[in-house]
C-alpha cells in the first residue's frame, strides 16, 4: 500500500475555524495537501494555506508543545486516502488575519464553524475542529 505524508491545516480566526467542502472527495474538510519532497510538515503546512486560500497564518509555539515540536501542531493521525494509500497526516493550527479567502478549485464551498461542526465531516476533523479552537499559543 503506498503510504504519503500529508499536511491538515485548520485555519482559525477568532472563534471560528475554516473548513472546505473537498470537490473530488466531496466531504468537508481542512485545506491540506501532501509534503512535497525537501519539504518540512511546517513549510507543507504554510505553502498549503497559501496556496488554497491566499491567506499567511500565523503558526505560533503552542503551550503544551514540547520543545523542538513545529509551531502550531495540534496533532498526528494516519487515514485510508483511496487510491493515494494512507495518509500519515500532520495537523497545524494557524492564525489568518481575515475569513477573506482568495478562489480556489480544490473546494466547491467554505464555512467557518465552531464546536459543534455544523457540516458532516470525519470524527477526525471534528475532533482536531475542537483541538485548533481550544490550543492557545505561548505567552
Amino acid at each position: 500500500m503506498r503510504r504519503a505524508f500529508s499536511v491538515a491545516v485548520y485555519a482559525r480566526r477568532g472563534d471560528r475555524v475554516l473548513v472546505i467542502e473537498h470537490r473530488r472527495l466531496n466531504t468537508w474538510l481542512p485545506i491540506g495537501g501532501e509534503i512535497e519532497a525537501g519539504e518540512t510538515p511546517l513549510e507543507a503546512a504554510v505553502r498549503e494555506l497559501r496556496e488554497e486560500t491566499g491567506l499567511a497564518g500565523a503558526f505560533r509555539p503552542l503551550v503544551a508543545a514540547l520543545d523542538g515540536v513545529p509551531a502550531g501542531l495540534i496533532g498526528y493521525e494516519e487515514h485510508p486516502a483511496g487510491s493515494k494509500g494512507l495518509h500519515m497526516n500532520f495537523a497545524f493550527v494557524a492564525d489568518v488575519p481575515t475569513r477573506a479567502l482568495a478562489a480556489c478549485d480544490e473546494y466547491t464551498a467554505v464555512r467557518w464553524v465552531g464546536d459543534p461542526v455544523p457540516v458532516e465531516c470525519p470524527l477526525n476533523v471534528r475532533q482536531l475542529v475542537r483541538r485548533a479552537l481550544a490550543a492557545r499559543s505561548r505567552g
